[in-house]
């Protein structure tokens, strides 16, 4: 069912097609390791929960991170008792491993994980997922941060969880407000592009996923949870922080070099915002003048720095043409990166000797500006000097703009490597070819019994309990 109201505009993004008989459209996963005691509790709270509220098909995976106790043992009973119940075991600790493994392995079009303590209210499930079933967001959060939540916790807990996400918004410039709460959601399709660039495996994996869904231009629905802090928590925190610290530096290091494949990051599902198509704007213009003006000021005033240091020990003409040159072969690298886009060596000779050309321009009108002033004037101030350089920049400024965009950066710069045409899209919420529901080579979850609810086609309720056969009237 399509759910665009302008069509053209954007990408449509379509509802989940109501699933066959059988077939789980939420698949719910229970990381576990060591959890004999609170596992069977956990289970069966959860299964009762979805069971009597949730009017779609599901399954509810446990995924054994390598336990030596018994909670395979009980994992296994619990499989053979409730019919919507399976048990995954890994050889493997490590959440962000037992998640990234049961998930690609899965065939349900919704994806959820939460922990084993159940510390999330379950109230919470239907509102998070929902906005992945109507196609509205592609991934879901609960958020202890919200305004709206109540939350139950140590002054410790708190103070760590909130210092760690003012580290996320000031590092790696992330905008959502919890990364570490056990109740996450993501679509089956979209996890399918996005895991496999993810490469935690332990406790920063939701971080990881999260920043760069951002980065992919995918929508991140958030939701205020009411959540109870678990006194028996078996979480290192120190060594958890440590780990979620290296992998904060590793993104980070990741996306200022640009060593991510940010050409499969961007916009994948061809649906963010500013692919807007604007009436009489070129493409990107709007993106690119912002950038170009930041640009500007910072070379700007990088080249009046220089200016003012060369005319210490030079005249003025030969002052204005070092500072010219030193400050245009910065400002080309910065604009050929953070404006245009432009990223990896492939090409940045040839960019920076257009850019000593366009160098070139400058030099004439700021060197004529000059020999005009100093024509006019016998020893001209300083300040003076600077006032007619600033009035001169701006009018190569201008110039710089209009030949950077049309000549040094044009809009379809095929002959960059990494650099993928505008047309570029990596995949689409409705997928045209089938795709590997295995990629990963992991051995599949075991078959069990279709779950006795389907969605009906007609109306989003649960059909009569008379079709119901665990509810005979």
């Amino acid at each position: 069912m399509r759910t665009d109201s302008s069509p053209g505009t954007l990408p449509a993004r379509e509802h989940l097609p109501a699933a066959g008989a059988g077939t789980p459209v939420l698949d719910v996963v229970i990381p576990v390791y060591n959890e004999e005691k609170d596992l069977q509790p956990c289970v069966r709270r959860l299964h009762e929960h979805l069971a009597r509220t949730f009017p779609y098909a599901f399954r509810i995976t446990i995924a054994d991170n390598a336990s030596t106790d018994t909670t395979p043992q009980v994992a296994a009973r619990l499989a053979a008792e409730l019919a919507e119940v399976r048990s995954f075991r890994l050889e493997q600790k490590g959440r962000g491993r037992a998640l990234r493994t049961v998930w690609s392995a899965s065939d349900a079009p919704v994806l959820a994980y939460m922990d084993v303590d159940l510390s999330t209210d379950l109230n919470a499930l239907l509102p998070l997922v929902a906005p992945l079933i109507s196609g509205h967001s592609d991934l879901a959060i609960g958020s202890r941060l919200a305004r709206s939540s109540r939350v139950v916790r140590g002054a410790k807990r708190e103070f760590i969880s909130r210092s760690y996400n003012l580290i996320l918004r000031g590092s790696l410039q992330a905008r959502f407000s919890d990364a570490q709460c056990g109740f996450k959601a993501i679509r089956g399709d979209v996890a399918r592009v996005l895991l496999p660039l993810v490469e935690d495996s332990g406790w920063f994996f939701d971080t990881e996923m999260l920043v760069l869904a951002e980065r992919a231009g995918l929508r991140i629905h958030e939701v205020p949870v009411d959540w109870v802090d678990d006194p028996d928590s078996t979480v290192h925190i120190v060594k958890t922080a440590t780990d979620d610290l290296k992998g904060v530096w590793r993104v980070g290091r990741a996306l200022a070099t640009g060593s991510l494949p940010l050409d499969r990051l961007a916009r994948p599902f061809g649906d963010d915002p500013r692919d807007r198509d604007i009436k009489d704007v070129p493409p990107g213009l709007t993106r690119q003048l912002v950038g170009f003006c930041v640009v500007g000021a910072l070379s700007t005033l990088f080249y009046l720095l220089l200016y003012s240091g060369f005319r210490t020990f030079s005249g003025s003409q030969i002052a204005n043409a070092l500072a010219l040159l030193v400050s245009t072969i910065a400002n080309t690298a910065a604009n050929r990166r953070l404006t245009f886009g432009v990223r990896g060596r492939g090409g940045a000779v040839r960019h920076q000797a257009q850019g000593l050309a366009v160098w070139g321009i400058g030099l004439i009108l700021t060197s004529g500006s000059l020999a005009a002033l100093n024509a006019a004037t016998d020893g001209a101030a300083h300040s003076t000097e600077l006032a007619v350089l600033i009035a001169a920049n701006l009018a190569a400024t201008v110039l710089r703009f209009l030949l950077f965009r049309a000549w040094v950066f044009p809009e379809r710069d095929a002959d960059l490597p990494g650099v993928p045409e505008p047309s570029t899209v990596v995949a689409t919420h409705r997928p045209a070819t089938p795709f590997d529901p295995n990629p990963y080579g992991h051995p599949p979850l075991p078959q069990r019994p279709a779950a006795p609810y389907e969605i009906h086609r007609d109306a989003m309720t649960r059909l009569p309990a008379d079709t119901d056969p665990r509810n005979p009237r």
